[in-house]
């Protein structure tokens, strides 16, 4: 059945230089701009019980997907650190650069920027303010400066419709690296106009960047936990680059996806780990479909990054104004249904098309839990009670171990 059109949602080109494109919003899927927030309860929980990066509060199976990595994906990981360090570590310091030329009042700086990123590749970029709300504790010292440039770089699309593979994280990770380069790249031309511009590596983030990327127009927060932007939906990385330059900020928008989400279904339908909550919750003050870690956590580790829920995305696969457009329409959700959108094949399993899932058992799911000294308390306890007493040279290499991870404060380099 045809949907009435509430609004239309203008948005610049999937490439620099394209046309504009216009989206349409159907009536019965209008809510709010943005993610629907109760603020007080947003500052509440950034106050009471602030968020760390996973990079240190789940460090423990963090350690744990190495031992159940395939070989391919262990030697990948390693190359793919060893390129992403030097990135991380020049974006660490890019805080205290100063700029290389004096501000010229004349010069538009936000249309500046915008344009030189689109120029270099950034399919979508926004401004807004930097939400110290979000910041992860052992970053808020790092944060220099208030305004937040959201920018997004696009992962290959054919690769990406391979999920889960080994080439499509090849895609994944391979973007990340493209992205910190282009990064630092675009905050020394910040330094040209004459303004201070601080990196926040795709790799070593300060926040989950997603509600401040809503709070610039970029998308909206999908059913699948990841920003569904208007070209590529969830196939984005994201970075986010903070600044003193005077932008000017853009405001959120209702593309519709809030409802749209709860109408498609897919991604919850199509979830190997059954990890994505069907209803709506609010949480740590915002509404939104709540992610079982537990039951997402295991599935990528031992498949490749599994990301079932990017792969069977429609606003991924086939792009906001194609799906919204066919909403409006026939009231239907382009794909659904199909072995196009929903299927994927699992390496061990088989082939699962529309209503069919892969089994796993309890143990599947058993992971470590917590920091590194967490699990590594763990394990040594295991070994107490299934060998007794341990040596004296156990005692100084398990004392030595925590010693290590404590110096270096639990983190990890790279992004899953």
């Amino acid at each position: 059945m045809a949907k009435t059109v509430s609004h239309v949602v203008k948005r610049p080109g999937r490439r620099y230089g394209d046309a504009d494109v216009d989206i349409l919003v159907a009536e019965d899927l209008t809510t709010v701009p943005g993610i629907p927030m109760r603020e007080n309860d947003v500052s509440f929980y950034s106050r009471v019980y602030p968020q760390e990066t996973q990079n240190i509060e789940k460090a423990a199976d963090r350690e744990w997907v190495w031992t159940v990595y395939s070989e391919e994906m262990v030697e990948y990981r390693h190359y793919h650190d060893s390129v992403s360090k030097p990135l991380i570590d020049a974006a660490a310091v890019t805080g205290e650069l100063e700029p290389v030329a004096t501000p010229d009042p004349s010069v538009d700086v936000t249309s500046a920027i915008r344009t030189k990123a689109r120029e270099l590749g950034f399919g979508e970029v926004g401004f807004t303010q930097y939400d110290k709300r979000y910041t992860y504790t052992g970053k808020r010292r790092w944060i220099k400066y208030p305004h937040a440039i959201c920018l997004a770089l696009e992962q290959n699309y054919v690769q990406t419709q391979s999920l889960p593979s080994m080439d499509a994280e090849f895609a994944h990770f391979g973007t990340y690296e493209i992205e910190g380069a282009l990064l630092l790249d675009l905050a020394d031309y910040i330094r040209t106009l004459g303004y201070h511009a601080q990196v926040h590596s795709p790799n070593d983030n300060s926040a989950p960047y997603i509600p401040m990327f809503v709070s610039a127009g970029l998308g909206s927060l999908g059913a699948n936990g990841q920003l569904l932007s208007p070209h590529f939906g969830s196939r984005a990385r994201l970075a986010i680059i903070t600044t003193d330059a005077p932008v000017n900020y853009d405001e959120p928008v209702d593309y519709g996806i809030h409802k749209f989400c709860q109408v498609c279904q897919v991604c919850v339908n199509r979830c190997p780990g059954r990890a994505i909550i069907r209803d709506k919750v609010w949480w740590r003050g915002a509404e939104k479909n709540k992610l079982i870690y537990e039951r997402c956590r295991p599935v990528m580790a031992r498949y490749e990054g599994c990301a079932v829920c990017m792969k069977t995305c429609p606003i991924q696969r086939f792009g906001m104004k194609e799906v919204m457009e066919h909403y409006v329409a026939t009231g239907e959700v382009l794909g659904k249904g199909t072995h196009l959108l929903e299927g994927y094949t699992i390496e061990g399993k088989g082939y699962f098309g529309p209503g069919d899932l892969p089994m796993f058992d309890r143990a599947f799911f058993e992971i470590p839990h917590g920091r590194k000294e967490e699990w590594l308390f763990e394990q040594f306890k295991e070994k107490l009670m299934a060998e007794g007493v341990p040596s004296e040279p156990e005692l100084k290499e398990f004392a030595q171990k925590v010693r290590g991870i404590l110096v270096k404060g639990n983190s990890t380099i790279g992004d899953e």
